[in-house]
């Protein structure tokens, strides 16, 4: 879907303010955020919902919500989020449990959609074109590759559930290989300065050239 989340390429923002956690190779700067990424797997032990599902519940965060969030702040809440549709808990609990309001993620645009029925036998070394589409479900494609023509440098042996299908709760995920394909800078952006852009994309979102 197009939404704040997808930043990648886009201008305006300015500087990307970065620190280092210490000790160095630490993943977590504060306990709590262990605790909530670590729900994620719990419920999807549980099966309650998928990786997916989270990801896009995230992405349905109200923008000034996102962009005032902090990484796993954004996390503990779509989870939370898809506790509260999935009926595993209510509103009302959860604000009681958090002593506040809780602000949840918006609903869902879409229903989703299901894997294509057949994809190309790539290879690598094919010259590959992005799907040109405005999706407004759950997807794993930046959009500024979209309608973009890149080269296949490599190929998965694995095979996973297809992104826009499973991110919606669907049994029509299939399973898709993904596929790493390099883009000229230029070709990506045209003010850019000459360099490569490898995106791993799932089989799905590409046709042949």
């Amino acid at each position: 879907m197009d939404g704040v989340h997808d930043l990648a390429g886009v201008q305006g923002y300015g500087r990307v303010d970065h620190t280092v956690n210490k000790p160095i190779g630490r993943p977590f700067k504060h306990d709590w955020e262990a605790i909530g990424y670590g729900a994620i797997f719990a419920g999807v032990e549980k099966g309650l919902f998928s990786v997916d599902e989270v990801r896009h519940a995230v992405e349905r965060l109200a923008p000034v919500h996102y962009l005032t969030t902090s990484y796993y702040d954004r996390y503990v809440i779509g989870v939370a989020s898809l506790m509260v549709e999935k009926g595993a808990m209510t509103k009302e609990e959860l604000e009681r449990e958090s002593n506040g309001p809780f602000p949840l993620a918006m609903p869902a645009l879409s229903d989703g959609r299901p894997a294509r029925d057949t994809t190309p036998d790539f290879k690598v070394g094919d010259r590959v074109r992005v799907r040109d589409e405005h999706f407004a479900g759950h997807c794993r494609y930046p959009a500024y590759c979209r309608g973009k023509t890149g080269t296949i440098t490599h190929i998965t042996s694995e095979k996973w559930p297809f992104p826009d299908s499973i991110g919606h709760g669907r049994d029509d995920a299939g399973a898709e290989r993904t596929v790493h394909v390099e883009f000229s800078g230029t070709d990506l952006w045209d003010d850019a300065e000459a360099a490569s852009v490898v995106v791993d994309l799932f089989e799905g979102y590409l046709e042949a050239v």
